[in-house]
């Protein structure tokens, strides 16, 4: 298994970072095709599969009728270029609750199905002539090959992790389809004017969608999804809302970042209309954002709307405002902490201040000293967090809060020198032309604020989204403004 997935992550990084089209379009293969072979061994034990395997008739109805919907779609984004895109768009969101090695993952099935006919669609356009419907060929960049080492070392320091099956999920659920997800749509989609105004549609229709049945939670305090968030509520003075999603968080990250497109839209149109329909979209959104009692998602949204502002006006006058709310902010803490309830003479006070955020921070960071060089392997933070600092089950499971850390827990050095070097490769790729573009500065933005979100809480890499804004703003850096 261990051998599988280095030769999956060395697959991923090919397709990204070779110089030559055609090595990297068979690595693109090679990584399409094994990602779902790793994946059956690494369930094949597992008392799901064999149910599965018990009944013939089940598993060949399933294969006939997703190789049909695969095929359907593949023909429906060969014929009509702008399919693929949008499809990719929305189905960004959706996550479906699967059964995997004894335990019940959320996973983006809707969004693989697309993937996989896209895969295709891209291999019939290539078969027919090497530049039909393709824009970007040309040669990989620093933000390709910082994503090719963290893929490939995340697969290296699987092999001596605490827990490999989390790692092997990692790459088969998440890195495997994103990176074909980032091929595509940095490689394979012309992104219009047009065409982005559309995914920003779907994108704001999906959000007032999710907005109002969060609305609907909130009035009749029932939630849809995540017993676990159904059972906080009853323990808390305030009811969280998710929507369609398993965790207000994420719910709330999905928000910020479509309120910074229809911010976007409102800085930069002259259409009275736009502004009125986007101020209307933003106040219902914001309502909706609320309800989610994500601290970390409105951190995420303020600092987005500093880049934005920065990027439309002076940057001086952004940093200003932001400098302004740092200081606010620490006055509130040193001269009357107790008004938010915290107490700065503990680590309790802090840790509840946080919602326990200091005490996560504070194991991982005891669990990256330990191991400075090499880490406790890819995927093994819950595992170890749990065993080293004696924690709870609970605990373990939200111990990833803070991205960096994680991965100086699991990856040591090299690890976090490899996530700063993809924030260096990103932030400079998306920074291209940013003040002259508005599509630009929303992808900036957005990015920006997923990062801040990360900070805070967990799924960077492990986020369609982040994949997405790279391989939108690497397609529009490749073109004029």
């Amino acid at each position: 298994m261990s051998v599988a997935l280095v030769v999956l992550g060395l697959a991923l990084a090919g397709a990204l970072a070779l110089p030559q089209v055609a090595r990297r379009d068979r690595c693109l293969t090679v990584a399409a095709l094994l990602t779902p072979v790793l994946l059956l061994v690494h369930i094949a034990d597992t008392s799901a599969f064999a149910s599965l395997v018990d009944r013939p008739p089940v598993l060949a109805a399933a294969a006939a009728g997703g190789m049909a919907a695969l095929a359907a779609l593949a023909v429906l984004f060969v014929r009509v270029g702008t399919a693929l895109p949008l499809a990719i768009v929305a189905a960004l969101p959706f996550r479906v609750p699967i059964a995997v090695g004894g335990s019940t993952a959320n996973l983006l099935v809707p969004l693989y199905l697309v993937l996989g006919a896209g895969v295709l669609a891209y291999a019939w356009r290539r078969r027919r002539t090497s530049n039909e419907g393709l824009v970007r060929d040309d040669a990989p960049g620093w933000l390709e090959r910082a994503l090719a080492v963290v893929l490939v070392l995340y697969a290296l320091q699987a092999t001596y992790s605490d827990d490999v099956d989390q790692a092997i999920e990692n790459v088969v659920f998440f890195y495997a389809p994103f990176t074909l997800l980032f091929v595509l749509l940095s490689r394979a989609v012309d992104w219009t004017r047009r065409l982005t105004l559309q995914c920003l549609g779907v994108l704001v229709g999906m959000a007032l969608l999710f907005a109002g049945i969060g609305f609907g939670e909130y009035a009749t305090r029932t939630l849809l999804l995540n017993p676990k968030v159904i059972s906080s509520n009853q323990f808390e003075d305030y009811f969280r809302v998710n929507s369609l999603f398993f965790d207000p968080n994420i719910y709330g990250r999905f928000l910020a970042l479509v309120m910074l497109g229809v911010t976007t839209v409102l800085l930069w149109t002259r259409r009275p209309r736009a502004v009125v329909a986007a101020a209307v979209v933003l106040a219902v959104l914001w309502a909706g954002l609320v309800l989610t009692f994500s601290q970390s998602s409105f951190t995420a949204l303020i600092v987005g709307l500093a880049v934005l502002a920065g990027l439309r006006w002076k940057a001086g006058l952004a940093l200003g405002a932001v400098g302004a709310l740092v200081v606010a902010a620490a006055a509130v803490v040193l001269l009357a902490p107790g008004a938010i309830n915290l107490n700065t003479d503990s680590g309790d006070g802090l840790d509840n201040a946080t919602s326990g955020r200091y005490d996560l921070v504070a194991g991982g960071g005891r669990l990256a000293s330990a191991r400075p060089l090499a880490g406790w392997g890819a995927g093994s933070f819950a595992r170890t967090f749990r065993r080293e600092e004696a924690a709870s089950e609970q605990q373990a499971a939200s111990a990833s809060h803070t991205i960096p850390v994680t991965v100086a827990a699991e990856q040591g050095v090299p690890g976090l020198l490899a996530y700063l070097a993809l924030l260096a490769a990103a932030f400079a790729r998306l920074a291209r032309g940013a003040r002259r573009a508005p599509a630009r500065a929303l992808v900036l933005a957005a990015f920006a604020a997923l990062v801040v979100h990360t900070l805070l809480y967990a799924a960077f890499l492990e986020d369609p989204l982040t994949w997405a804004l790279l391989a939108v703003g690497s397609a529009l850096a490749a073109r004029a403004p």
